[in-house]
């Protein structure tokens, strides 16, 4: 289990992963919105008052870990995850909360305006995007693609396809046969851990993800696949589809698809690097 700190307002927030989510220390939560002598008493009370008020056992949205105390030794720690923390932050009143809770309501009010019109959730998105440093061309890519996912996944859902852990399967499946590398290996040569691997592609590889995803979906249609087994092969065709366009290319340019690079990396050191060469 990885455990860390997390930095708010100069003060640090103990976290541990677990099932690759975060959980956060409540006590550490607390002590830093209300500034309380005892943050330990104050979590106790206040779960009675919550409990008394809304009828909520916050302890059902807390899970127990082991985390490094001031004295340096591992103590069990009530700890939520973001979703439970949100909650929890709602039930703190302390000026200091107040502007997690504007920032609540705002993100719960704009989800609202995104059910009633998509188009707004797409909008953000670009916006997200461009505030992060990516450029048009590949905030454009990078759309066409989760469009492009989206039909696939949804040809799944028709097809009998509809746990989480085979959507996963299926989609290493496609990744192994267009690029030659797992997804976690992939992330591996690009430095990554928790982040998104489809936010720090290059373009070439956002265009082969796109091909062997749009290809499995004609594919799975074509042969009319259904459940788990028959949209894996139908994965495994649609990423040959990619990854033989992807060796073409490689074989003309000498340059590998797959790249260490993404969009994190300094501007002069994206200039010095250079793709591996491919070996003949």
């Amino acid at each position: 289990m990885e455990t860390k700190i997390a930095i708010f307002r100069g003060k640090g927030i103990r976290k541990t992963l677990h099932h690759d989510e975060w959980w956060f220390s409540v006590i550490d939560v607390v002590e830093v919105l209300t500034d309380s002598v005892n943050p330990r008493d104050y979590w106790f009370k206040m779960k009675i008052r919550v409990k008394s008020e809304d009828g909520l056992e916050l302890s059902t949205i807390c899970r127990q870990f082991k985390l490094t105390a001031p004295d340096g030794k591992m103590r069990v720690t009530d700890c939520s995850n973001t979703e439970g923390l949100f909650r929890i932050i709602q039930s703190i009143p302390s000026p200091k909360a107040e502007p997690f809770k504007r920032w609540l309501a705002k993100v719960g009010y704009e989800r609202v305006q995104e059910i009633e019109n998509p188009e707004l959730a797409t909008k953000r998105t670009r916006a997200i995007y461009k505030a992060k440093g990516y450029s048009d061309d590949w905030i454009e890519k990078r759309m066409r693609g989760i469009a492009i996912r989206e039909e696939l996944t949804d040809e799944w859902k028709k097809r009998e396809v509809k746990e989480e852990q085979e959507y996963a399967i299926l989609t290493a499946e496609i990744a192994k046969a267009a690029f030659g590398v797992t997804p976690h290996e992939h992330k591996k040569l690009k430095g990554l851990k928790r982040e998104n691997l489809r936010d720090h592609m290059t373009d070439l590889e956002l265009i082969f993800s796109m091909l062997g995803e749009a290809a499995t979906t004609e594919i799975t249609r074509v042969d009319d696949a259904t459940g788990f087994d028959e949209s894996k092969e139908a994965a495994r065709k649609g990423g040959e589809v990619a990854g033989t366009a992807r060796k073409d290319l490689e074989k003309k340019t000498g340059k590998r698809v797959v790249s260490e690079e993404n969009y994190l990396t300094e501007p002069e050191s994206r200039k010095q690097l250079k793709h591996s060469p491919v070996k003949t």
